[in-house]
C-alpha cells in the first residue's frame, strides 16, 4: 500500500519555526522528486519547495526563500521541510508530494495543518 503522511504542523506565533516530515510507504522514494506544497485558507494549492531524486537540487519559491529548507533521506524513506521566522501568511495546510516529473505531483498525502498567529 502506498502513502504519504505529513507530520509535524501545529500552531505557532509569528517569528517561530516548525518542522515538517513526509512519510512514504510503498515508495522507492530514492526514484521519485518529492515537492511541498500548502493550501492557505480560501485559496488554491501553491507550490513551496522541490527535491530531486538525489537531494542534489532544490528549489524554493520566492515566498519562502531564505526561511525554508528541504531535505530528504531515502534510506528513512522521508523528507523534511524546515521553516523559520514564520508568518501568518505561511499559514495554510501543507502538503508532500512524490512522482517522477521535477516536484512530484504524482502522489499526494493528505496534509498537515500549519497556523501561524501575528
Amino acid at each position: 500500500q502506498t502513502q504519504l503522511v505529513e507530520s509535524g504542523g501545529g500552531f505557532v506565533q509569528s517569528g517561530g519555526s516548525l518542522n515538517l516530515t513526509c512519510t512514504a510507504s510503498g515508495y522507492a522514494l530514492s526514484h521519485f522528486a518529492i515537492g511541498w506544497f500548502r493550501r492557505p485558507p480560501g485559496k488554491e494549492r501553491e507550490r513551496v519547495s522541490c527535491i530531486s531524486m538525489s537531494g542534489a537540487d532544490a528549489y524554493y519559491e520566492d515566498s519562502v526563500k531564505g526561511r525554508a529548507t528541504i531535505s530528504r533521506d531515502n534510506t528513512q524513506k522521508k523528507a523534511y521541510l524546515q521553516l523559520t521566522n514564520l508568518k501568518p501568511e505561511d499559514t495554510g495546510v501543507y502538503l508532500c508530494t512524490v512522482g517522477s516529473n521535477w516536484c512530484g505531483m504524482d502522489w499526494w498525502g493528505k496534509g498537515t495543518l500549519v497556523n501561524v498567529s501575528s
